[in-house]
């Protein structure tokens, strides 16, 4: 017979001891140990805190089991467990095995003749297999590893669906063949099975084998035994066997949650809240966790097979044994309850398919066909006798029990299985928590074990015991309780490893005495005893099944009325444990049960409840109440009397209210209407955060986004289906002004073109987002950006559709979103909107965590960043608010509407809850109505609460002269009942003829709003409009309509309130739903912004809440004290209402009878008027019942009653309510008495911050008043159920509320319960690198599929996530992100360039000066030659430059003056700003499809490979041999000749002149650059439009692997070192030296092929890096070639075409130098008109190497190198030609170029600004000596400081200086005049001209003295010799002579202030005799 020991409270050890069945230990033996335990304890020096029960470890009995058959292991797969190990479990009494026959084989895998079974061993051998017979493998409890091979006949085994097995057995023994086994008995003893129970075919024949390709026997399919084997734990055939729970050794990760229980489930569980999906369509269904069982035919065989690997669940099952009224047969003991997983189950296949079971849990879905409700289900394996549930549960004991399944073995049940729940979570909890966190693995496993079972399930008590009445379990608390306790008993190895590297061999853990099963009841039942019998506990002898028999008899005996848990222990298993509990607390079983349903069977189970009218008992009860009858008899009849007059005292006022709104000149409300659209700081802010993101996506190196591409911006916003929150965003576009500015609509938007641009994601979405992706696909050259808004609605993935294909809306944000389409298209980027982004926040996300973007926080180290004149008010105010010394919690609970909803679920177990407090809240709003209506007797029949929402709403218009009024939000989310509540809401508000004094308005996600026709027109009135048509469309349309709204939909999407939201009555949420997102998107309804000037922001950070008495009572009053009659009933003791802690409106200790209509109390808080902004506060102190009192006085009594500060701001409405009851008089008398004194200590101390007069008459004292205005300084107050009330305002140790912690949303899961906590410091991205460590999606969840763990190339490069809190103003901001994106896309598409005009053009006026053919596409070279040069610079650039004079020119102007500060080039030129053309140059920000190949930028081609050849060749001017060095990429070898392939570089190839292919252009380009590696316009692929061209380089040589790195794929000429800091004029010089000896060297070896020397292409492009487009102008010659008249236009045109045209111009190779004109806006026809000039070419020119060969530019210059090249070249006598009819445009860069020289001190660490006067010094003297070349001083100073040196030059035009052999820029004031000292060369005639100076720059042998001796000089006139040293200075003025006609003296000697080794020049000045 079955013992079974229930444990009421701990025995004394004698009476326990006393038994001395096995496993128990004997008295004295138990004292000893206990007594030597607890002096071990004492002695022991060990560091480890001993865990919390440690004093109770008793040393471990090492009994050895009477029943050997292998050890349980500890990481079986849970068949064994179930199998294997329970065979261990059972008494001690074991199935008695027949002996074996003498000397036969007895081990384990053989059969007794010997012969090996074991799958392993025999799996290739041929095995002989009679017809009929199949090969199945059975498990033997003692081999948890091997299958036994065994050979049964077919008929004896169930086909596809459990069914139709013969019963009995016939098998052979494949090993020793021996045949006939006709009792499963006989055989199960011949293969050595050792069975301790029963053997049974069903229990131990596991799979089908089968032949794999190879031929090798394989484990095959599951065998699907009838109603038991649903185990859905093997792949198919082959693929490899997949334990649920990860071996703990061999994990890598820890076992995360067995299951997914599908979309919307909650895992988190109130105990257990992972949700199932309904077993059955029938409505009527309760939902428990566990497998889904069939009987006959019910097996539904319509689902797709689904993929290896999916643990996809079509449809979670809530499942369900099938109620089953009689016993079971005998043979199948009850049902077996199957796997752990929630939602596991078999996955039964059509066709002759063994029941192929997928991977970790497919769940079969019964069909409707069932009987009766499908409502419990079971958990994991099952044992022994089956336990009968009684009939009458649910009856007695008023809740279905849930229980949870702990550990080991779980048995049948069977009987009335409606009236329980089971459910695996428990098991699941501790499965997870024995898995070993991978943060411990480095410190070797072994050493660190799990938390033992015995311990987790003492630990459960411990948390069970400590749980309040009202509290109930959660899984995260229990996992968290198991995570320390591991942590503590382990903190020594933990440290231990973390401080020494883990050695070999570990060191042993100090042992601490573990609890051993034994011990376990006994110290469960110490636990159990402190707690007053709310924790039971029951001590089985053999099987959990006498536990659960036990258990139930005593529910139905009612002796467990006071309990709320009971332990179930069955530990006679020595090396295991098996373990249950129930959860039998009618509140706590009633939570658990309804957190099993998911929102679907939620809703179902509601719908069933109202439609087969099971609600009407409700109805009944609620009648019977009334002592006066049915509420609704007392309507009628209250009805009845009031027809035809005044309802109630409400009426007169609405007759005044309505007043004003007739009459046009009432007064005006003060209340601003709807806010215009205003971009906010931080609105901002966020914007130029996402910018920025987008940028750093493009600036990647990944080229995943080329924003250099895209012209313009274009967008798609989709939104949950929601109509308000679809009108909503309509209205925030249209308002934006977004579609204006990006250039997607004209003028006049309209409502129907902005709905192009939202998308609302219901049935229809399909094809909007079809034309998205077709524009997407049509224009290249947009950038689309998708923006999901609410992202973290519906993240349902589309492969994974748990729900039939017949619903589209389901997984359709994974099927548009995430489509390949979208994915792959380059210029899509998707930006993800949430005020909740954790569910995109886990392992597998697709979003990068760079590319999260979270709101700002407003404070820094106390500094407002943002400062705005609105403050946010979300959850955390909200929850500081509730904090003791803050005055008015502004989240409450209603605790008597609790009570009577607990009560009632008592009384109506059947009913769910949700419909239980619908009908109490509706029965509680319509009493209140009832008693504001003047049925005071009504009171009784409702909460404070519930009566001071209603008098507000209806008192709150009266106070306004335009009778606005404030907006009571009801959230239904369950859309039957919220109909139920709008119906009955409605009906009372007609009888009790209220329909004009507010609106009920049911608000549905699917529809939209619809109001009556009296409010519409107060709504038109009030916002002014006109439109016969308008209707409300948004909620935000009902700003200041007094109003209910019944919210419904099971989510909100993002529906924006009115600022008159007054009431959030959030107390019929869903409770049991702990998920974080869903609590904060419930509590983010009342998010607002209140006026920041409110008293509660003075100084303080925005959470907390300022308590400071002199600040806020000086604030006004407010509209909660509207109270009318009295709050609470005076048949409630205020005593009995009084809470610790204010946070129940209702307690107070003083009555709320007293009315808040004291005349005298008013006025003194008056003088603070609304502008104090109140609204920052909650509306109550500390609940209606201290309404009546006058300020003062409530807040004396509030310090008296210990409650803080007197912090509270009175609320109330003077002389506007009626008056209270004659019963109230006293009352009120004795607060008025009080007035006096509190309004003066009032105005002493709070009118400081008051800054508004007092009222002066009713009038102004009501607009203030008005509902409205207040509305904006005050949030919202929050009524919520008290579970959710306990959840928000608990916090755990570091201040972080306990919602935070709790499992982010209900489509993911936490991937391993050791996970740190959450902290209260940690920042968003904090929080989102937490949710991406420890949490994964569910396989429902759209992200499941991308198993790129955190790698980077699992996310998707163009994906943001923008996150902040609800209603901060997201929209706005994403909206202003669209606009600066757009206007930076037109920014990057365009460019600065210089656009100035031409300079000295006045100078140039003489005809013999023009080039007359005007229509000549090239220059005629007769016509030409005869054209004078023109000396003057005219390029604006040179503008401060010095005039160069010419007999030509005499210079008008005395004085050019200065036109700009020195060295302020750059920041004074003018610009154009200019959309770059499809042929401009680009840097290295543009990516482009076409020119990835030219950049050596495409993942096709590796990065370039480049080889560097070395090019010597000698310059006899420089002395010595010049060696450069050519960096040539791969592809770019064409253009070189080599010795040999891969050898020495000879040369460049060159073209000949004779060529004429339009494929390439035949000049090479040299681009010399410094500083400008990332900016330089090097990318010419645009600009030659394709064509082949060959452009090199030019780079010093500190600089060449940063231009290597940026352009691979360009050719690059690299300078010698000792040019790295030479200026522009060396790079000009070895470009030209470099060309000429090319030109030689391809002469040489092309006239080895027959070419003549003067057929090869002798010229080469030098080019600026700042060119950017190129322009020609487009002659219309009007009236003839002389004619003046004529128009042009000016069009942009490619290189390629420039080139080509001048290329082919006939006798090109005549002309030395070819330029072009510098584009300006201002060019005139006068510019244009001649097409050809011969003047100064610059930025662009196209040079002839050959013609130029004796003239050089100066390798030593900075500046001005191409004006002294000009003069040099005419000078030589060569032809300069400027196109003039093209122009080039030159781009300003920033960076780089001649200002990448810094004119420094050489003394480190002197910061002191050198300016160009200290550029020369004195030789020899002390001064400081400047870090840059001598050359650029020299340049530098002459510019800003000649006049030293030519002072009577000075603004003397007509007398210039004369500069020899070169042109140095003297400064603007100063003119020279340019001659040339060789032979032959043109010079001008200066026989006329007298000079003001003589500037000689080391001058070589061609100046000699009589050269000089030409020239006249005015008296007084200066000379400044420049020479390389002192030396050559002496013997430059001995050669020339010049002391005979110049006068030196010693200290007109200088040098550039140079150091000696730097080489300074030297100069020497003298005066003319």
């Amino acid at each position: 017979m079955l013992k079974c020991r229930v444990k009421q409270q701990p025995p004394s050890p004698l009476l326990k001891m006393g038994n001395s069945y096995a496993g128990q230990l004997k008295t004295t033996r138990f004292e000893e140990v206990l007594h030597s335990s607890i002096e071990a304890s004492l002695r022991s020096n060990s560091l480890v805190p001993r865990p919390v029960f440690s004093q109770l470890y008793l040393e471990a009995e090492q009994q050895l089991s009477a029943l050997e058959g292998g050890g349980r292991v500890d990481n079986e797969e849970e068949e064994e467990e179930g199998e294997g190990a329970l065979e261990q479990s059972c008494p001690p009494n074991p199935y008695q095995l027949h002996p074996p026959p003498e000397g036969s084989c007895t081990t384990d895998g053989f059969c007794q003749a010997g012969k090996d079974l074991r799958l392993v061993s025999i799996s290739s051998e041929a095995i002989d297999v009679p017809a009929g017979f199949l090969l199945v493998g059975a498990k033997s409890p003692s081999l948890p590893d091997h299958l036994l091979v065994c050979a049964v006949d077919k008929r004896f085994l169930p086909d596809d669906n459990g069914h139709n097995a013969l019963l009995g057995f016939s098998g052979n023994c494949v090993g020793c063949g021996k045949k006939g086994f006709c009792y499963f008995t006989e055989f199960s003893n011949h293969i050595n099975l050792k069975l301790t129970t029963q053997p049974k075919k069903q229990k131990h024949l596991k799979y089908y084998l089968i032949r794999n390709a190879q031929g090798a026997l394989t484990k095959g399919p599951l065998i699907c035994w009838k109603g038991s084997e649903f185990r859905s734990r093997q792949m198919p055939a082959g693929a490899g066997s997949s334990s649920l729970f990860l071996p703990l050794e061999s994990a890598g990760l820890p076992a995360p949650f067995p299951s997914d229980p599908g979309p919307g489930v909650n895992p988190s569980i109130p105990l257990g809240a992972l949700q199932a999906g309904p077993a059955s369509d029938h409505p009527a269904l309760t939902a428990a966790v566990g497998p889904a069982v069939f009987n006959g035919k019910d097996s539904p065989k319509h689902q797709p097979p689904v993929k290896n690997h999916l643990s996809a669940v079509p449809r979670p099952s809530a499942l369900g044994i099938l109620a089953n009224a009689g016993p079971p047969k005998k043979r199948h003991k009850g049902w077996s309850a199957e796997s752990p997983s929630a939602a596991d189950g078999g996955y039964p296949q059509g066709g002759g398919n063994r029941a192929k079971c997928e991977s970790a849990g497919l769940t079969c879905v019964p069909q409707v066909g069932l009987v009766g409700p499908a409502s419990v289900t079971f958990p994991v394996v099952a044992s022994g006798e089956p336990v009968s549930v009684p009939d009458n549960l649910l009856k007695i004991c008023q809740a279905k029990p849930v229980i949870f399944k702990g550990h080991g073995n779980f048995p049948y049940l069977c009987g009335n299985l409606n009236d329980v729940v089971v459910s695996p979570l428990l098991y699941t909890c501790y499965q997870n928590s024995q898995s070993i966190s991978r943060a411990y693995e480095q410190y070797g496993a072994s050493t660190v074990q799990p938390i033992s079972e015995e311990t987790q399930l003492l630990l459960t008590v411990y948390y069970l015991v400590q749980l309040a009445a009202d509290q109930v379990p959660l899984m995260e608390d229990l996992e968290q309780i198991f995570l320390r306790s591991w942590r503590e008993s382990h903190l020594t190895e933990i440290r231990q490893y973390q401080q020494a590297p883990p050695q070999p061999f570990p060191p042993t853990p100090s042992a601490v005495a573990p609890v051993t099963s034994a011990q376990l009841p006994w110290l469960a039942g110490l636990a159990a005893s402190s707690c007053n019998n709310s924790v039971h506990v029951i001590e089985c002898a053999y099987s959990l099944a006498e536990g659960l028999s036990e258990m139930f008899r005593l529910l139905i005996e009612g002796k467990l009325a006071k309990t709320n848990y009971v332990v179930i222990i069955c530990a006679c298993r020595s090396p295991a444990i098996d373990s249950c509990i129930a959860v039998t607390g009618k509140y706590q079983a009633r939570i658990l049960s309804e957190s099993l349903l998911t929102p679907a069977e939620y809703q179902k189970e509601v719908n069933y409840e109202l439609v087969t009218g099971k609600v009407d008992s409700l109805g009944a009860f609620f009648s019977t109440l009334c002592p006066e009858g049915d509420i609704d008899i007392l309507l009628d009849k209250f009805h009845q009397e009031n027809q035809g007059h005044s309802s109630s005292s409400l009426t007169a006022s609405s007759v005044t209210k309505s007043a004003p709104l007739d009459v046009g000149g009432a007064p005006a409300c003060t209340s601003s209407h709807l806010e215009g659209h205003r971009i906010r700081p931080f609105q901002l802010a966020v914007a130029q955060k996402l910018l920025s993101h987008v940028c750093s996506i493009a600036d990647s190196s990944t080229q995943n986004l080329d924003l250099g591409s895209f012209e313009k911006v274009d967008f798609l916003i989709c939104i949950p289906p929601s109509e308000v929150t679809y009108q909503q965003t309509l209205f925030h576009v249209w308002h934006s002004g977004v579609l204006l500015e990006l250039g997607l609509e004209k003028e006049h938007v309209t409502k129907q073109r902005v709905e192009q641009y939202v998308l609302k994601l219901d049935a229809e979405a399909q094809t909007k987002f079809k034309v998205f992706l077709q524009n997407s696909f049509q224009n290249p050259h947009t950038l689309f950006v998708l923006i999901h808004d609410h992202a973290h609605w519906d993240l349902v993935s589309a492969v994974h559709n748990l729900y039939s294909q017949s619903d589209p809306s389901v997984g359709l944000v994974d099927r548009l979103l995430n489509c390949k389409e979208v994915k792959e298209a380059p210029n899509i980027v998707t930006l993800h909107v949430t005020s909740f982004p954790y569910a995109l926040q886990t392992q597998h996300t697709l979003i990068s965590p760079y590319n999260e973007i979270h709101w700002p926080a407003s404070y820094s180290n106390g500094v407002d960043l943002y400062p705005e004149n609105k403050k946010y008010f979300g959850l955390s105010e909200f929850i500081e608010s509730t904090l003791s010394g803050h005055s008015l919690p502004l989240l409450r609970y209603d605790s008597s509407f609790e009570a009577m909803v607990t009560a009632l679920g008592k009384r109506f177990p059947r009913l769910h809850s949700a419909v239980i407090r619908t009908f109490v809240l509706v029965q509680h709003y319509a009493a209140a109505l009832m008693a504001v209506s003047g049925l005071s007797h009504m009171k009784s029949y409702t909460s404070v609460e519930t009566l001071e929402i209603t008098q507000n709403l209806l008192n709150a218009p009266k106070q306004c002269p335009c009778g606005h009024g404030l907006m009571v939000l009801l959230r239904v989310p369950c859309s039957p009942l919220a109909a139920v509540a709008y119906e009955r809401l409605a009906h009372v508000r007609a009888r009790l003829a209220l329909e004009e004094h507010f609106e009920i308005i049911l608000g549905n996600p699917s529809s939209g709003i619809s109001i009556g026709k009296h409010f519409l027109k107060q709504l038109k009135m009030w916002q002014k409009i006109e439109d016969a048509e308008w209707r409300p469309q948004t909620y935000l349309e009902l700003e200041g309509l007094p109003c209910i709204l019944i919210f419904s939909g099971m989510d909100p999407h993002g529906e924006s309130l009115p600022r008159s939201l007054r009431y959030c009555d959030l107390r019929l949420i869903n409770s049991s739903c702990l998920v974080r997102t869903a609590l904060e998107q419930e509590l983010g309804l009342a998010a607002s912004f209140v006026s920041s000037e409110a008293p509660l922001e003075k100084g303080a950070r925005p959470e907390a809440l300022e308590s400071d008495a002199e600040k806020l009572s000086s604030t006004d009053n407010e509209d909660e004290e509207l109270v009318t009659e009295g709050s609470t009933s005076e048949k409630r003791s205020p005593v009995k209402r009084e809470r610790s802690r204010s946070h129940d409106s209702a307690s107070s200790s003083l009555s709320s009878k007293a009315s808040s209509s004291a005349p005298g109390g008013e006025p003194s808080a008056q003088p603070a008027g609304p502008s104090q902004g109140e609204q920052a506060r909650s509306p109550q102190p500390c609940g209606p019942s201290e309404e009546g009192r006058a300020p003062g006085e409530r807040q004396r009594a509030r310090a008296a009653a210990g409650r803080g500060p007197p912090s509270v701001i009175s609320r109330h409405s003077p002389a506007l309510a009626p008056q209270p009851d004659p019963g109230l008089k006293s009352c009120q008398r004795s607060i008025q008495g009080s007035v006096p004194s509190s309004s003066s200590q009032l105005s002493s101390s709070g009118s400081s911050s008051s800054s508004t007069a007092a009222p002066a008459g009713p009038l102004m004292l009501q607009a203030a008043q008005c509902s409205v205005t207040r509305a904006c300084r005050q949030p919202p107050v929050v009524f919520l159920p008290k579970l959710v009330y306990d959840v928000v305002t608990s916090t755990d140790s570091s201040g972080l509320p306990k919602a935070a912690s709790l499992l982010p949303s209900p489509a993911v899961m936490w991937a391993s319960s050791f996970r740190p906590l959450l902290s209260k410091t940690m920042t968003s991205t904090e929080q989102s690198l937490y949710y991406r460590q420890w949490t994964v999606p569910r396989p429902s969840h759209m992200d499941y599929g991308n198993r790129a763990e955190g790698r980077v190339d699992g996310f998707h490069p163009r994906r943001l996530l923008l996150s902040g809190p609800p209603q901060i103003g997201k929209t706005g901001a994403y909206l202003q992100f669209l606009s600066i994106l757009s206007r930076m896309l037109i920014r990057l598409t365009e460019v600065d360039v210089y656009d100035e005009e031409e300079s000295n053009i006045h100078l140039r006026d003489e005809a013999d000066w023009h080039y007359l053919q005007l229509t000549d596409p090239w220059p005629d070279l007769e016509l030409f030659k005869k054209l004078p040069f023109d000396y003057t610079i005219h390029d604006p650039k040179y503008q401060d430059a010095s005039l160069i004079c010419s007999h030509h020119q005499r210079i008008k102007s005395e004085d050019r003056g200065t036109h700009r500060k020195p060295d302020d080039l750059y920041v004074r030129r003018q610009t154009a700003r200019m959309r770059l053309s499809k042929y401009a140059a680009y840097n290295t920000y543009h990516h482009c499809e076409q020119c990835h190949q030219y950049m050596g930028s495409h993942p096709r081609y590796q990065l370039y490979e480049s080889t560097l050849h070395a090019f010597a060749f000698s310059y006899s001017m420089l002395g010595e041999e010049i060696q450069l060095h050519f960096i040539i990429p791969k592809s770019k070898e064409h253009h070189f000749v080599f010795s040999q392939p891969g050898g020495q570089l000879e040369s460049m190839r060159l073209p000949l002149v004779t060529d004429k292919s339009q494929e390439y252009i035949k000049s090479p380009t040299f681009t010399p650059t410094t500083g400008r590696h990332e900016h330089g316009l090097f990318n010419l692929y645009h600009a030659m439009d394709g064509a082949s061209h060959l452009h090199v380089l030019v780079v010093k040589e500190y600089e060449m692997a940063i231009y290597k790195k940026y352009w691979p794929n360009h050719i690059m000429l690299v300078l010698p070192s000792i040019f790295n800091s030479a200026g522009v004029g060396a790079a000009h010089f070895l470009i030209k030296e470099l060309s000429y000896h090319n030109l030689e060297l391809e002469r040489n070896r092309q006239e080895e092929l027959g070419i003549k020397p003067q057929d090869i292409w002798p010229f080469i492009v030098i080019s600026d890096d700042s060119c950017v487009m190129w322009n020609v102008v487009d002659m219309d010659g009007g009236g003839g070639e002389r004619s003046r008249e004529f128009s042009w236009t000016e069009r942009n045109v490619s290189l390629k075409h420039i080139m080509q045209h001048i290329e082919a111009a006939p006798n090109i190779t005549h002309y030395a130098l070819i330029g072009l004109r510098k584009w300006s806006s201002k060019t005139g026809s006068r510019e244009v008109r001649e097409p050809f000039s011969r003047c100064h070419v610059h930025d662009f020119i196209i040079l002839n190497v050959d013609l130029t060969q004796n003239v050089q530019y100066n390798q030593n210059r900075f500046m001005c190198d191409d004006v002294d090249f000009n003069l040099r070249v005419h000078s030589a006598g060569l032809l300069l030609c400027r196109f003039n009819r093209f122009s080039v445009m030159k781009k300003q860069i920033a960076v780089g170029g001649h200002r990448s020289f810094h004119i420094t001190s050489k003394v480190s660490g002197n910061p002191m600004a050198v300016v160009p006067s200290q550029y020369i010094c004195a030789p020899d003297s002390k001064h400081t000596f400047l870090a840059a070349p001598a050359q650029l001083l020299l340049e530098k100073f002459l510019q800003h400081h000649s006049h030293r040196f030519f002072p009577l030059s000075l603004k003397n035009h007509g007398h210039p200086v004369l500069s020899v052999d070169c042109y140095l820029n003297l400064g603007s004031q100063i003119s020279v005049c340019y001659v040339s000292s060789r032979p032959h060369s043109l010079n001008i005639s200066c026989s006329d001209f007298m000079f003001s100076g003589l500037l000689l720059y080391l001058c070589d042998s061609f100046v000699g003295a009589g050269f000089l001796k030409k020239f006249h000089f005015l008296k007084g006139a200066t000379l400044c010799v420049i020479c390389q040293d002192r030396n050559s200075l002496r013997q430059t003025v001995v050669r020339l002579e010049l002391e005979d006609e110049w006068q030196f003296r010693l200290r007109d000697e200088f040098q550039t202030a140079n150091a000696k080794e730097d080489r300074p020049l030297f100069f020497l000045t003298g005066r003319h005799i």
